[in-house]
C-alpha cells in the first residue's frame, strides 16, 4: 500500500472506529502483526538483569532507558517497587556500557513516578515524572539535570495535574529538538476508560529555556489526537514520532503540530528510538484483549516506511508469550536495552535485559 494509500485508509478508518465507539475505539484496521512472519532477529543473545544497581538494591519497575553522548546507558528505578513515594533512594542510574558497572546515581526524594527519560547533545539528562504522590506535593513535572545530577530546569507545578501552559497531567516523555526546543508528551490514562479529572494527550512544545510555544493533539482516535501518547522521537528529517498506545500506530509530525503521517505496523508501541535511519519499536502490552492477534517484542524498521524488516522477540519467562519492555535503546553497537516491569508480571523482575547484535 502507498502512502497516500496508507494515510487514505488510515483517516477512514481513525474516523469511522471514533464515531462507532467514542475515544475506546482500538485501531485495527486489516493489519497482520508481521511479527509473525519470518522475520530475522539481529539480537539473539539475552543478558538479563544487566546493569548492577548498588549493593542491597533490587530493581523495581522501570520503563525507560537512553543513551548517553559517552555511549553509556541512562534509566531509572522506581525505587524498588514500582514508586518512589516516601523513598529517599536515588532513582537515576548511569552504567558502563561494556560491563554494567554503576558510573553515577541521583534523584533521591524528587521523583516520585519516573516515567520519560532523554539524554540530551550536552548530556544533560531529563526525567518526566508521571504522577503525584499521596501529599500532592511532588509529582506531574518535568526536570533537566546536569550529567552529575544538578537540578538545572523544572517544568510544571509539583504535586498540581493539569492542562495549562504551565502543568501537566501524567507526562510521558520529553525530547529536545536540535535547537534546543523542548517537547513533552502529556497525558498517560488516554488509553483506560477511567481516567483522572483534566486526563490530558497532548504535546505540549516549549523554547529551550522553558517558555510555552504551543500544544496540540486531545484524547481520541482521530488524526492527531492520541489514547496515551507515551513515547517520543526524532529522526534525521526533524520529524517528530509519537508512540500513541492505545491507538496502536505512530503519528509522525513536524515541529509545530502538522500531521505527517500514520504508520500502524509496529504494534501497541510503549517506546520508540532512532538511530541513523534505523526505527526500533516495543511493544509491552499487545495481547487478546488489548490488541488481539498481536506479540509484544521490538519491531525494527526504517524511517523511511511503515515496514518492520526485523523482529527481537520476547525473552521467556513463566509469562504465556515472555516478556518484553517498555523502554527501548540501542548503543552504537547495535546493542538493545529494553527497561521491563511491571515487576508484578509472573516470572518476570523488573530491570534492564540487553540483547545483544548477532
Amino acid at each position: 500500500m502507498s502512502i497516500s494509500g496508507r494515510v487514505t485508509f488510515t483517516l477512514i478508518a481513525s474516523i469511522a472506529a471514533f464515531a462507532l465507539s467514542g475515544d475506546s475505539a482500538y485501531m485495527q484496521g486489516d493489519i497482520v502483526d508481521p511479527a509473525k512472519n519470518t522475520l530475522p532477529n539481529p539480537n539473539p543473545k539475552v543478558i538479563k538483569n544487566w546493569g548492577a544497581l548498588p549493593e542491597g538494591r533490587i530493581w523495581g519497575n522501570t520503563a525507560g532507558v537512553d543513551i548517553g553522548r559517552d555511549g553509556n546507558i541512562w534509566a531509572y528505578d522506581r525505587c524498588g517497587s514500582n514508586s518512589c513515594d516516601g523513598s529517599n533512594l536515588p532513582s537515576v542510574f548511569k552504567f558502563d556500557r561494556s560491563s554494567g558497572k554503576l558510573l553515577t546515581s541521583f534523584g533521591a526524594g524528587m521523583i516520585v513516578f519516573p516515567h520519560g527519560i532523554h539524554v540530551d547533545r550536552d548530556g544533560n539528562v531529563w526525567i518526566t515524572d508521571g504522577a503525584a504522590n499521596k501529599a500532592g506535593t511532588k509529582g506531574h513535572q518535568v526536570f533537566k539535570f546536569s550529567p552529575d545530577g544538578k537540578l538545572l530546569m523544572t517544568l510544571g507545578k509539583a504535586g498540581v495535574p493539569g492542562n495549562g501552559q504551565d502543568t501537566f497531567n501524567e507526562p510521558t516523555d520529553v525530547i529536545t529538538a536540535p535547537n534546543g526546543d523542548i517537547f513533552v508528551s502529556d497525558g498517560h490514562s488516554g488509553q483506560n476508560e477511567k481516567r483522572p479529572p483534566n486526563a490530558n494527550g497532548r504535546i505540549v512544545k516549549f523554547t529551550k529555556d522553558g517558555k510555552y510555544i504551543k500544544e496540540w493533539g486531545k484524547i481520541g482516535s482521530a488524526p492527531g489526537e492520541f489514547r496515551t501518547p507515551h513515547s517520543l522521537a526524532f529522526d534525521a528529517r526533524g520529524r517528530l514520532f509519537v508512540a500513541d498506545r492505545g491507538n496502536h500506530r505512530l503519528q509522525i509530525f513536524d515541529q509545530d503540530g502538522k500531521l505527517l503521517d500514520t504508520w500502524l505496523q509496529f504494534g501497541r508501541v510503549s517506546s520508540v528510538f532512532i538511530v541513523g535511519d534505523r526505527l526500533f519499536a516495543i511493544d509491552s502490552e499487545s495481547n487478546a484483549s488489548r490488541h488481539p492477534g498481536w506479540t509484544t517484542g521490538v519491531r525494527i524498521g526504517t524511517t523511511k516506511e511503515d515496514k518492520v524488516v526485523a523482529f527481537i522477540p520476547p525473552h521467556p519467562t513463566n509469562e504465556p508469550q515472555g516478556v518484553a519492555g517498555e523502554g527501548v535503546a540501542v548503543d552504537r553497537e547495535g546493542d538493545v536495552y529494553a527497561a521491563e516491569g511491571p515487576i508484578s508480571r509472573a516470572g518476570a523482575g523488573g530491570g534492564l535485559t540487553k540483547y545483544v547484535k548477532r
